[in-house]
Parts: C-alpha cells; sequence; structure tokens
C-alpha cells in the first residue's frame, strides 16, 4: 500500500529540476536507462519507489530498486545509472537532503539506550537496505503534505525528523548517526574530503591532511579507504576529472588549458586518464557533452 501511493505522489510532483515545495525534498522521474556518468552524491537519503540503479564508488557496487532506501553521508564522487526506466515505467523516487545538525539535535534529545552506540571504525559512506515501513509511511504523510500548504510549513519539519530518527534507528543507523557526532571517524574523514574537494589541483601529502583532520596517518588512512572506498590520492583524481568535464562542457576545444587547471601538468597524462575514466577523449568528450542536454545528478531517484 505504500509503495503504491508513493508512487502515485511521486507521479503527481515530479518537476524537471526535481524540486518541490518542501526544503530540502527531491522528487525524480526518470524515463529512460543512459549510460553510466559521473555525478556527486551529496548527502541525501533516497527511496526508490519504481525502477533501479547502480552507483559505482571506488570498487564498490550499490544497486536499489522499489522499496529500497539508500544513504549517502558524504558528498563524494559516484558514477550512476537507472537500470529500469522506461517511458511507460519511469524510475520514480524520493529524496531527502541528510542535515548533521538536525540529527545532532535528535541524539542529544534520545533517552539512554534510545540510540544504538557505533561500534568499530568509521562505517562506509554509502549503505543501502529494504526500507520498513515505518520509514515509507513517514515519507508518504511528508509528502502527501505538498497537497497540503496550509499545513505544510508547521508539520513538514516534523515528518523529516521522523524521518532522520528511523534512519537513526534502522538497519543503516551507523552510518547516518556520525552525520551529526562531531568527534566521529567520519566527521574527521567529512573534513578532509572538504579540504581536497576545495583544493583538488593542489598537490599534498597524505600525512599533511590526516594532521589537519586531527588522525594519525595510518588511522587517517584506514577510514578514508573504508568510508570512501578510495585512497586519498584516488579521491583527488576522481574529482580533478570530473571536474574537467564540466569545464570542457564549455571549453572542448582547450584540452591542454583543462588539464592545468585541474591539476595536471603532463597533457598526456591527462588524455590518458580523462579516457579511462569516460571511456572517449577529453575533445571528443567535451563535444559530445556540450551538446548534449544535462539532467539532475545525485545519487537519486
Amino acid at each position: 500500500m505504500h509503495l503504491e501511493e508513493l508512487r502515485a505522489l511521486l507521479t503527481r510532483h515530479a518537476r524537471p529540476d526535481w524540486s518541490t515545495a518542501v526544503d530540502g525534498v527531491l522528487v525524480s522521474k526518470i524515463d529512460r536507462s543512459d549510460p553510466p556518468a559521473p555525478s556527486m552524491t551529496g548527502t541525501v537519503l533516497a527511496v526508490i519507489a519504481q525502477g533501479a540503479k547502480r552507483l559505482a564508488l571506488g570498487g564498490r557496487i550499490y544497486e536499489y530498486g522499489p522499496g529500497q532506501y539508500l544513504v549517502a553521508s558524504v558528498d563524494l564522487p559516484v558514477t550512476g545509472q537507472f537500470t529500469q526506466a522506461t517511458p511507460d515505467e519511469p524510475a520514480l523516487g524520493f529524496g531527502l537532503t541528510l542535515e548533521p545538525s538536525v540529527i545532532a539535535e535528535l541524539l542529544l534529545r534520545a533517552g539512554p539506550g534510545d540510540a544504538p552506540r557505533a561500534t568499530g571504525g568509521a562505517p562506509s559512506a554509502i549503505a543501502v537496505s529494504d526500507a520498513p515501513a515505518a520509514l515509507l509511511d513517514a515519507v508518504v504523510r511528508l509528502l502527501r503534505l505538498l497537497d497540503e500548504p496550509r499545513d505544510r510549513a508547521v508539520l513538514a519539519p516534523l515528518v523529516k525528523r521522523e524521518i532522520l530518527w528511523r534512519l537513526i534507528t534502522g538497519e543503516q543507523g551507523a552510518t547516518v548517526r556520525q552525520l551529526g557526532l562531531a568527534d566521529s571517524g567520519l566527521s574527521h574523514v567529512s573534513r578532509a574530503v572538504r579540504w581536497i574537494r576545495e583544493n583538488y589541483a593542489q598537490p599534498f601529502r597524505v600525512e599533511d591532511v590526516a594532521q589537519m583532520s586531527g588522525m594519525s596517518a595510518s588511522a587517517f588512512y584506514r577510514n578514508f579507504q573504508a568510508v570512501t572506498a578510495m585512497s586519498p590520492i584516488q579521491f583527488q583524481k576522481q574529482i580533478r576529472l570530473q571536474e574537467a568535464r564540466l569545464l570542457l562542457a564549455t571549453h572542448p576545444g582547450d584540452v591542454t588549458g583543462v588539464g592545468r587547471r585541474v591539476g595536471y601538468d603532463n597533457p598526456s597524462q591527462f588524455s590518458r586518464e580523462y579516457r579511462r575514466q569516460f571511456g572517449a577523449p577529453p575533445s571528443r568528450d567535451g563535444a559530445r557533452l556540450r551538446e548534449a542536454v544535462c539532467a539532475p545528478s545525485g545519487v537519486l531517484p
């Protein structure tokens, strides 16, 4: 019953840009299966009501379909593809931005033992599970508010908090809870991820980024690998190549200049790694991108 109503609500409220009248809530409707494409995950909950998607993060593959949810607790570079999406049966999905401050508040308000304690090191930044009935019910009630503007401003924040609580106490709670913990392994890795993204064109020493993140080099490397499925240097390369692809969409004839802007001093190395990542030389891929109509990116539907 939840999935049937969820499909109807998503179909009715889907917009080309995925936006809705509720801040932080996304609705998607995708009617074709395109080739795998790179994007950034954001920090998000994604629930699929119809269709399916596959994501690759480093060497890990995540697949999710109807009645399943995915959580991403760090904004990471992934390659995604809708594997089930047609005009007759489009992929339909719900997304909710995960706010660390709200998660932290819920953890503080929880009674002793209400939120399971974290165990072990930093969990993977992406996780997939079957959505329990209570979570789907809350998602449906939040989407119903799109048809009830009088109630939306008051009730939507309450239902969003309920959804976050269902995640915190659910199967993938370890991934979500660390978003709200200031001194968690995930928070240290997130700090490093932000620095690398902001300084992706600069060379760096792993030891220096580890120190900046408040961890020993060995603990930092271990936690970074667990969260992102990549080493820090591999992560930097992924960011460089994704930024280069964005630049080539508007400057397809300046391959050497784009390579230098993202940190490559050697044009042949840039072309080689770009082709390995995206399946085409930068000049040809850039020209194709310029002609293409770009859809919203991210881990949804």
